[in-house]
C-alpha cells in the first residue's frame, strides 16, 4: 500500500468520524452502483471531504463491490450466442495452460503474453471473434477487423456453433502461437 494512502486511512477515524470499514458498511447498505453516486452520498449526507469520499469510494469498489458476472451480462438480451461462446470457450481452453481470460463489459479478450483473440457478442444474431495475426492475408471468412480497430487484424463473424470448425480451430491455434 502506498504511504499516502495508508496515512489517509488511518487518519480518516478522526477526519470523517468513521473507519474505512465502517464507511464500506454504509456503501453496501445503500447498495449504490456508480462511483458518482456514492460520492454524493459520501459528501451530501455525511459531510465527507472530496478526498476521503473519492478513496472511500474507490477503495469500497475494489474489494468489496458485489460481483458482476460480465459473460452472463453480455449474453443476458443475446442468449441464441451463448452456445457459440461455450463452443469457442470450449476449444480456447484447450491451447494451453498459459491463458488469461479477461471478461469485460462487452467482450472477452484472451491472452497469452499478450493479446491474441477477443470474443464479442456483436449483435443478437452474430458474435463477432477477433484475431491478431502479424501477417496473415484476408479471405472470404477471415475478414478485416471491422469495429475491432488496431485491438485485432481479423475477424470471423459467427452465427451458429456450428460454424466453430476444423478450419476456425486451426486459426485460433495459430494466433495463440503468435502471441508469445
Amino acid at each position: 500500500m502506498e504511504p499516502a494512502l495508508k496515512t489517509m486511512i488511518d487518519n480518516m477515524p478522526a477526519k470523517t468520524g468513521k473507519s474505512l470499514t465502517e464507511w464500506k458498511a454504509i456503501l453496501k447498505e445503500a447498495n449504490l452502483a456508480k462511483h458518482g453516486e456514492m460520492l454524493k452520498l459520501l459528501k451530501g449526507e455525511y459531510g465527507v471531504s472530496h478526498g476521503f469520499a473519492n478513496t472511500i469510494a474507490s477503495l469500497y469498489r475494489q474489494d468489496d463491490a458485489p460481483e458482476v458476472d460480465l459473460v452472463a451480462e453480455q449474453y443476458k438480451a443475446k442468449e441464441k450466442l451463448l452456445p457459440i461462446y461455450t463452443a469457442l470457450m470450449e476449444q480456447i481452453e484447450k491451447l494451453g495452460d498459459d491463458l488469461k481470460i479477461v471478461p469485460k463489459k462487452t467482450s472477452v479478450s484472451i491472452i497469452r503474453k499478450k493479446q491474441f483473440l477477443l470474443l464479442k457478442p456483436a449483435t443478437k444474431t452474430r458474435l463477432d471473434l477477433g484475431f491478431k495475426f502479424k501477417n496473415r492475408p484476408l479471405g472470404e471468412r477471415l475478414a478485416a477487423s471491422g469495429p475491432f480497430g488496431t485491438m485485432c487484424s481479423h475477424r470471423v463473424c459467427l452465427s451458429t456453433a456450428e460454424e466453430v470448425d476444423e478450419e476456425l480451430i486451426t486459426w485460433m491455434k495459430e494466433a495463440y502461437e503468435e502471441s508469445v
